[in-house]
């Protein structure tokens, strides 16, 4: 028993996401058959795109009603793609090779027809994909890449039309039908043809250093909250980098980002790669935003892992953070069947033990230079900080929609005070760590 559970314990955690991001070949019917709306813009030269070597999107929109609508999405060459539908709730996921992506600002935030919203982004080096929120069940009546034509670039086009639930769900494959599977969450969708991050190899080192992860929250399609130009995926990323140079500056630790670029990285490889790494410590980044009903909050929280959310507002976050895998098209939630094996309990209450500890030590520190939440700690059952074995804690360093917050969250001189705060926190952790549990992993 004890052989299973220690083996339990270093994969029970890591759901494995090992489907490839499957593009298949579309029909190109001509010209002619094309969508009458009209004239669009040039599509951008590629030479003078940010990322010359990858097709350039130049313009999307949507045109039709509640019964057919059509999305459409100028390109500079043509381009393979693959489409199929999600259910509960109703989505239409495009997965197509890497794009940049040179959209207006707002693109995807309108409803039209049949299309409640869509989003892009990238969700894997090399591969991009296209998620639309739809207004209830559909089929992808047609879907095709055009040619460019009498001064009109090559275009992605899609056409949706309404169907009846029942029509819907026979369309799905077999395992993508909710019918066929009990529901594990009001979010769960068919775990088919996802994407998957590269999985970093075990750690094979004799450094003994602490390995610390540390993980911008959101990425690629994923923005997060926003304010503005501003959003949570890139402030998030730019703190997490200078985090990681203070670090290793110091020579005390060896660190590894879950992301060090604007991809999206699935939940449970963000936990598969510290758990993999064998991590002494994981650090989450994020910054939240309050609706303008809810009112106002400011200041940096420090989150811990619960069962029970400690207030309504921890609820409230975990909630919308858990649903990352389910806005990038495909919802991986599925969790291990849990082991009462009493060896796994142990693991888990002295890792919370661990990262009570650390984020006590966080909040410590960052007061002293940083504005601080009015209640600083926090806890939920944030999906991310979930692995039996890794002291792990989410900080959210301040709010996106507070104006205060946010002349913060841009500026160097405080990301320096903020990020001085976490390493001082770290070196204290892991001198005390050191002296009471012997050498960390």
């Amino acid at each position: 028993m004890e052989n299973r559970a220690k083996h339990l314990i270093f994969l029970g955690c890591g759901l494995l996401c090992a489907a490839a991001l499957a593009l298949g070949v579309a029909s190109a019917p001509s010209a002619a058959e094309g969508p009458p709306d009209g004239q669009s813009a040039p599509a951008a030269n590629a030479s003078a795109a940010s990322a010359p070597n990858f097709p350039v999107a130049s313009g999307a929109r949507l045109a039709g009603d509640d019964k057919q609508t059509r999305f459409i999405l100028d390109l500079d060459r043509k381009i393979e793609f693959r489409a199929f539908p999600l259910a509960d709730p109703y989505r239409v996921v495009v997965d197509i090779p890497q794009v940049n992506f040179q959209l207006a600002a707002g693109t995807g935030s309108a409803a039209r027809g049949l299309v409640k919203a869509f989003r892009y982004g990238l969700v894997m080096p090399g591969g991009s994909r296209i998620v639309f929120d739809m207004t209830g069940p559909v089929k992808i009546a047609n879907s095709y890449v055009l040619d460019a034509a009498n001064g009109q670039p090559p275009r992605l086009v899609l056409d949706f039309e309404q169907v009846d639930r029942t029509s819907f769900v026979q369309s799905l494959a077999p395992e993508g039908r909710p019918e066929l599977k009990p529901a594990i969450s009001e979010s769960t969708t068919a775990t088919i043809p996802a994407v998957t991050t590269l999985a970093l190899p075990p750690v094979t080192t004799t450094d003994s250093r602490p390995l610390i992860v540390i993980d911008p929250g959101h990425g690629g399609i994923d923005n997060g909250t926003q304010s503005g130009d501003q959003t949570e995926k890139n402030l998030v990323l730019g703190f997490g980098l200078a985090l990681r140079d203070r670090i290793e500056k110091s020579g005390k630790y060896r660190v590894v980002m879950t992301r060090s670029d604007d991809t999206f990285i699935p939940l449970n490889d963000r936990v598969k790669i510290a758990r993999s790494q064998s991590a002494a410590l994981f650090v989450s980044i994020h910054a939240d935003a309050l609706p303008r009903r809810e009112g106002d909050a400011q200041g940096a929280t420090i989150y811990t892992v619960s069962d029970k959310a400690s207030d309504a507002e921890a609820e409230r976050l975990a909630e919308a953070e858990n649903k990352a895998d389910a806005i990038a098209g495909v919802n991986l939630t599925d969790e291990p069947t849990e082991v009462a094996d009493i060896l796994i309990d142990l693991a888990q209450r002295e890792t919370k033990t661990f990262s009570n500890r650390f984020a006590r030590l966080l909040m410590d520190e960052m007061k002293t230079t940083v504005r601080m939440h009015k209640h600083p700690l926090k806890s939920a059952g944030f999906r991310v900080l979930k692995a039996p074995d890794v002291p792990s804690v989410l900080v959210e360093i301040g709010y996106v929609s507070n104006k205060g917050d946010l002349e913060h969250l841009v500026s160097e001189n405080w990301r320096n005070k903020a990020v001085g705060s976490m390493v001082q926190a770290i070196d204290t952790f892991f001198a005390k760590r050191l002296a009471t549990a012997g050498p960390a992993k």
